[in-house]
């Protein structure tokens, strides 16, 4: 069977160049690692996904982490396997094109982990959170760390910068009920509370934390100088949990444990 194509897979060449290069793209990329790597120790298997080009999967890996991971464009996962080669880590980083649609059924050939993660809000893509949950209980054994990085329902830089420029549409378009269509995919943005009771049925809740509440989106960087940006990124890291602060942030970071 030919793999349907991923609206990711136009992407794949210039993603490094347009994020995570940048100097925004870089702050938020090492805030998460932080969490990633006081979560996983040298040795532990863990389960990615959305790997996107393999940034996460090669920094773990670096540490000594063995990653799988997973993604439903192929081009994405073509380009993580490239750099874990030219990186001389594929024998700690396994890619593999696997949709979150698809995820309970490859389970069986994935083997056991010690936890997983999902970064920069590639779960905001899945058709359904409720399967996705599911097949990460079953995959994933009592006391499993796993991380989530999804993107903000509630986004007042969002509301701010296009409200600014006339554009109510796209200020308010996380808070549409059935998402909104991007490149023939729909894009959902659940409440941290709404994800909260989904996985709840499998994990427990240990932490959340803001990414981007000061920070700008990705889109509004360039309106903010370097320097005002390093100041931000400075502020926010140092309360980055505290109350309703998750809540307001253009992404969420959710940390479980696997009941």
């Amino acid at each position: 069977m030919i793999a349907a194509a991923s609206p990711f897979d136009a992407l794949a060449a210039t993603y490094d160049e347009d994020f995570t290069r940048t100097d925004l793209g870089r702050r938020l990329r090492s805030a998460v690692w932080r969490h990633l790597d006081a979560t996983f120790a040298p040795g532990a298997r863990v389960l990615e996904l959305g790997c996107g080009t393999g940034e996460d999967a090669l920094h773990l890996a670096s540490r000594g982490v063995r990653v799988v991971a997973t993604d439903a464009s192929g081009e994405m996962v073509a380009e993580t396997v490239r750099k874990a080669g030219a990186a001389n880590l594929s024998h700690l980083v396994e890619a593999r094109r696997v949709p979150f649609e698809e995820l309970d059924a490859a389970g069986p050939s994935l083997g056991t982990f010690d936890g997983a993660f999902s970064n920069f809000g590639a779960l905001n893509c899945a058709a359904a959170l409720p399967p996705v949950a599911e097949a990460l209980g079953r995959l994933l054994p009592s006391g499993a760390p796993l991380l989530l990085v999804v993107m903000g329902r509630w986004v007042p830089w969002e509301w701010a910068f296009y409200l600014r420029r006339g554009d109510g549409a796209r200020a308010f378009r996380r808070l549409r009920r059935d998402g909104t269509v991007w490149r023939g995919l729909t894009v959902r943005y659940p409440s941290p509370g709404r994800l909260l009771r989904t996985f709840s049925p499998w994990f427990l809740r240990r932490r959340l934390a803001a990414l981007g509440v000061f920070l700008p989106p990705s889109y509004a960087a360039s309106s903010v100088s370097p320097s005002t940006l390093a100041r931000l990124d400075r502020w926010e890291r140092r309360i980055e949990s505290a109350p309703l602060l998750p809540r307001l942030a253009d992404h969420t970071l959710f940390v479980l444990e696997r009941r």
